[in-house]
């Protein structure tokens, strides 16, 4: 259950803690349109423009996800003396986050990224920065405002670096430096392939392939790259290193052991951003009193609904108590509905467009074959809803010696499946009742059976839907089971 996240993720719009954000902010800008041809001028896609959008990117989209979760956030970053500039300090300050000591700088434009899209696909993108290294006056106005931010005592410190030269070796070491002096954690998403300048800071947050890098470690050697990841945590000395692994979750790696905490996001439009959600909501996390693995989950299940964005999207307060409602619904012995239960999770599914299966059997003595197939029904689609034939219609199916298990017994164990999202018992003869009021989108059934024999083939057709006809394993079965037992 979820509930002490849910908890501390309300208390978020009542806490007095300040977070602040340093590192790279720019620009995230969205051109979207149609293609409907190639250009006569070159063999190129001409992009019918709809609209443009302008979202806050890097760090600022770090201070976004804090700000929308609901916490005070304070920024510093920098930017040019140019139009996009003022955008970006005007998308801040719409979203809530303290710009009051936000730089800008005369040797360098905003950081930017305009990207040309049809629907949700990028044909382009045009960045627009400076490589040129921070000078000494640049270098000495940013390390004023830290102090000056500093000295005000916020919750915790966090460094955002995109490598565009804000967080230099010696700026980040004098921040947190001075950061250690007051007693402030830092917690940073690191870049490039040499990490000792976040030495002495509390926590990293690199994804795999940085990870990898810094570790000088293939990529897809995972045990190599974990235990190379341990070592690497000993020599900065940090409290845990958290490797973010996409859809393979995250990796949380502490002084005794490495935890791996399974993604949970159903569909990826877009990763764009998701360590930004992370680094956020896991310090936001920690500084409402979770302990580094539970804040973790929480930041794990905040960035499964910014990848099911497109572009450069923060998560919302509401949005992450959703996620968590909707999961502690859906824990174990919770996923056993009655029908006014089910219909209401039906609703919610199909408001979020997820696919809905449909499947029904008896599910006595539950087997691998079972699973198997289980498994493979749900792959079919986004959401599995099992219907369980009650023991007066097994018993009318099977004969008076089934079921050997009490259908209670069968449904709590089906729930325990992770395939399985719900299971509700129906007494009727075939389950037709409960596949019209569901309308699933796919009625998953072994290939045992034709699509003719397949109850419900009909009817989930009328409304668009399909059967799926589903591989067994060969040589499991609950009578062969009975049978090896009456032997």
């Amino acid at each position: 259950m979820n509930t002490h996240l849910t908890e501390t993720v309300r208390q978020f719009t009542d806490s007095k803690e300040v977070i602040l954000v340093i590192g790279d902010v720019m620009l995230d800008r969205y051109l979207i349109g149609n293609v409907n041809r190639i250009s006569p001028e070159a063999p190129v896609p001409v992009v019918l423009l709809k609209q443009a959008e302008d979202r806050a990117g890097g760090a600022a989209n770090v201070a976004a996800n804090l700000s929308g979760l609901g916490l005070r956030t304070q920024i510093i970053g920098c930017i040019g003396n140019d139009d996009s500039g003022d955008t970006l300090n005007k998308l801040m300050a719409k979203n809530g986050i303290d710009i009051s000591h936000m730089m800008s700088s005369a040797f360098r434009p905003t950081v930017s990224k305009t990207r040309v899209m049809s629907g949700n696909q990028q044909i382009v993108r045009i960045d627009d920065e400076s490589s040129a290294s921070f000078n000494a006056q640049e270098c000495t106005d940013l390390i004023n405002k830290v102090s000056i931010a500093l000295s005000a005592k916020p919750a915790m410190v966090i460094l955002s670096d995109y490598a565009k030269g804000l967080l230099s070796d010696n700026t980040c070491k004098a921040i947190i430096t001075l950061c250690k002096q007051l007693g402030i954690p830092v917690i940073a998403d690191p870049k490039g392939r040499d990490y000792s300048k976040y030495k002495g800071a509390n926590a990293l947050t690199p994804n795999k392939k940085e990870t990898a890098e810094a570790c000088n470690v293939e990529l897809h050697e995972t045990e190599a790259l974990l235990h190379a990841a341990q070592q690497l945590k000993d020599q900065l000395g940090l409290d845990f290193l958290a490797v973010t692994r996409g859809e393979e979750g995250i990796s949380y790696i502490d002084h005794t052991q490495i935890q791996h905490i399974p993604a949970t996001a159903k569909k990826v439009f877009d990763v764009s951003g998701a360590g930004d959600t992370v680094i956020a909501t896991l310090a936001a996390g920690m500084v409402h009193g979770l302990n580094a693995h539970d804040a973790l989950q929480l930041a794990n299940i905040a960035a499964a609904i910014v990848v099911g964005k497109v572009g450069t999207v923060p998560v919302s307060q509401a949005e992450l108590l959703q996620a968590l409602v909707s999961e502690d619904k859906l824990s174990q012995a919770d996923k056993i509905c009655n029908q006014t239960q089910l219909m209401s999770l039906v609703s919610e599914w199909k408001a979020h467009h997820e696919k809905i299966v449909f499947t029904n059997g008896c599910f006595d003595l539950l087997h691998a074959g079972h699973v198997t197939y289980l498994e493979a029904a749900k792959k079919t689609g986004d959401r599995l809803i099992l219907g369980l034939n009650t023991d007066r219609s097994v018993s009318a199916l099977k004969g008076p010696t089934r079921p050997v298990i009490h259908e209670q017994d069968r449904a709590r164990v089906l729930a325990a499946l992770a395939a399985v999202d719900a299971v509700i018992l129906f007494d009727e003869d075939t389950p037709i009742n409960l596949i019209n009021a569901i309308q699933p989108d796919i009625i998953a059934k072994g290939s045992d059976y034709t699509e003719a024999q397949v109850v419900g083939a009909k009817e989930v057709k009328s409304w668009g839907g399909k059967v799926a006809l589903i591989d067994l394993v060969a040589g499991r079965s609950t009578s062969g089971i009975l049978e090896k037992i009456a032997s």
